[in-house]
């Protein structure tokens, strides 16, 4: 996966993978927001029922698929076999119902239709069957856009300063330690956040997605939190009644071993856009919103891009306009690339080199030296 060495800007400035990251600029853009929109297309702006409806019956239709697979000729397969299948099916499985995911993801942005009850129930729906709160994380997710790369303000993989470390941390500083830390973040990184807000942004009391009372929430926002927990609570109850019918086995294998791929790839995803050696973090004294919405890189997942709908390397300009239907977004992205310069940062590192590297060189962020009354930070990892 990925297509091999560092690249920032442009596709002629390769790197090799041994180079220093080249730092994103983090002064104040020579471009406003406007004029980065008056690049695109206007077309790019323009969603579809249609057209977004398509892609989410072709994941369907391939997800179906599986599962008639799975569920009909995987167990009429001697051993070792079936398991080499059953491996295949769950992460191609896995991989679709992440593409199912975005989908999901796009409707929380209103980015499926131009009728938000649609994309709210479409989003409803999808979401809450991989078990996502979905209008709880719509407005936590909404908030990160809103402060993405602030310090003190962004929701979701917020650095700590190295004053804030745990002290644990410098027993983790190494292969072994790095490895647990991206194995538990993988796996049940992303229900620790949503119980747990674990890696959010700190609040003053307790935070978690199925409260509707959290802090992260106003109160116009209550009662749909509610609506998000019935939608998990069904799925949970409809789980339970399939494992009473079909057995604990048949639905960790048909339905919870691709979920956790879901889980791990929305994690790697996520991680990924927003933690790079060359990303600036802000405090309130720097953060301005276009500044930090640059603050993110795109990444290249090879043939995945298109199972992911292209979440995962066409970031930047999503961050920019979010609302833009991701069947665009490519076209967007080669629109705005002139106009952004150094300012858009684009890695080719294979994911699998890039995450253990990230998780090597991204432990906390801190000032430069010299530089404490700016209120600019970057990623260090010497403790």
């Amino acid at each position: 996966m990925g297509a091999g060495g560092r690249m920032f800007v442009t596709p002629s400035s390769r790197k090799s993978e041994s180079d220093p990251p080249k730092r994103a600029p983090y002064s104040k853009p020579p471009f406003t927001l406007s004029q980065v929109k008056k690049a695109i297309p206007p077309h790019c702006f323009q969603r579809s029922v249609l057209r977004s409806s398509s892609y989410l019956v072709h994941d369907l239709i391939l997800a179906t698929l599986f599962y008639y697979v799975a569920t009909n000729y995987i167990h009429q397969l001697p051993q070792p076999l079936s398991f080499v299948a059953w491996t295949v099916y769950w992460a191609f499985q896995g991989c679709v119902l992440t593409g199912i995911w975005v989908i999901a993801h796009e409707c929380g942005h209103h980015a499926f239709s131009d009728y938000q009850w649609l994309d709210d129930t479409v989003g409803l729906v999808f979401h809450s069957s991989l078990l996502v709160p979905y209008f709880s994380w719509k407005y936590s997710h909404r908030r990160h856009h809103s402060n993405t790369g602030s310090l003190e303000r962004d929701e979701v993989f917020v650095p700590k300063q190295k004053k804030a470390l745990r002290w644990w941390a410098k027993y983790l500083n190494n292969p072994p330690g790095r490895f647990l830390t991206v194995a538990i973040q993988l796996t049940i990184g992303w229900p620790l956040y949503l119980a747990f807000n674990v890696a959010g942004r700190p609040y003053e009391r307790f935070a978690c997605h199925y409260d509707p009372y959290g802090p992260t929430y106003n109160d116009r926002e209550r009662l749909q939190i509610y609506v998000s927990d019935a939608g998990v609570l069904a799925v949970t109850y409809g789980l339970y009644r399939l494992a009473l019918a079909k057995g604990v086995a048949w639905v960790i294998c048909v339905y919870g071993v691709p979920l956790l791929v879901v889980n791990a790839f929305l994690v790697m995803i996520t991680y990924l856009q927003h933690t790079h050696p060359s990303l600036p973090h802000y405090d309130s004294s720097e953060w301005e919103w276009l500044r930090g919405a640059l603050s993110t890189v795109d990444r290249d997942y090879g043939i995945l891009n298109k199972v992911f709908h292209n979440i995962t390397d066409t970031h930047v300009a999503h961050h920019l306009f979010s609302t833009m239907p991701h069947y665009h977004a490519m076209a967007a992205t080669n629109a705005i690339k002139p106009i952004l310069g150094e300012y858009y940062q684009f890695d080719g590192t294979p994911v699998y080199k890039a995450i253990w590297r990230e998780a090597k060189e991204c432990l906390y962020v801190e000032q430069d030296e010299g530089d404490q009354d700016k209120g600019v930070f970057w990623y260090r990892n010497k403790i």
